[in-house]
């Protein structure tokens, strides 16, 4: 049995961000940055490429709402870009993005996309420590119009209760007259697996010759002679004067 899956709303708020044509290039963009500017690119099928440059502020506004499935009307002077945010480059110090691109879509062609996986809800299975719940899926691609794209795709597995259930991607629910989810059906969205089992580390029994070693001292060497106590006593009187004789 499959938990209930939902898709999220495709009827977004419409998204505008104000760009501007950029002409520094090259290792001069570094300048932008420095002082808050974002450059980018607009590029797509039916479109001459063209650089672009925005507020980095409004642009992580923008990206942090849309992420890269929703559609954004890049407006640059007076014409408005239908676009989708694609190929964020991060600084990978301040994890700030550096360079941006803009797919600009036709709205009356379908475009993929890759959607973001959501889990919610608590199996019960897991609340009880009877199952590990493991997700093996974050992410699906998808493919419809740009103005269908789901934002993400939720995934509900409190109704996941036994070990072995699993959520497959033809579980997914979203509206196939709309969206068509791409890549194998069969595979593992989410699984419960049986927790690991600690083993008990094992003890040996000590060997024979541990046993009187431990009870009479430990055995000689093959070929030596034990020890025996009037040896002990030469040896320790070894350098003791005898009698008549002086050091």
């Amino acid at each position: 049995m499959a938990a209930q899956v939902s898709q999220s709303r495709s009827d977004r708020d419409q998204h505008t961000l104000q760009a501007e044509p950029r002409t520094v290039v090259g290792r001069k963009v570094k300048q932008l940055r420095r002082t808050g500017v974002l450059p980018g690119n607009i590029y797509g099928k039916k479109v001459k490429s063209q650089s672009v440059q925005v507020n980095l502020i409004e642009f992580l506004k923008t990206f942090k709402e849309v992420g890269e499935t929703g559609l954004v009307s890049l407006k640059v002077g007076s014409t408005e870009h239908p676009v989708l945010i694609h190929n964020v480059q991060l600084n990978s110090v301040t994890d700030l993005p550096v360079h941006a691109d803009f797919l600009e879509v036709d709205l009356l062609e379908k475009v993929t996309a890759t959607v973001q996986i959501e889990f919610t809800g608590e199996s019960p299975i897991e609340k009880s420590q009877e199952g590990i719940l493991v997700p093996q899926l974050r992410e699906v691609e998808v493919e419809a119009l740009p103005t269908d794209l789901p934002e993400n795709i939720t995934v509900d597995v409190s109704e996941l209760t036994e070990v072995g259930q699993a959520i497959k991607v033809a579980d997914l629910k979203v509206d196939k007259t709309k969206v068509e989810i791409k890549g194998d059906p069969e595979q593992i969205v989410v699984v419960i697996e049986e927790p690991a089992k600690v083993e008990e580390p094992v003890v040996a029994a000590p060997a024979e010759g541990e046993v009187a070693a431990a009870e009479g001292g430990a055995p000689a060497a093959e070929g030596e002679t034990p020890a025996t106590e009037g040896t002990e006593k030469a040896v320790t009187g070894e350098n003791t004067p005898t009698d008549g004789k002086k050091e």
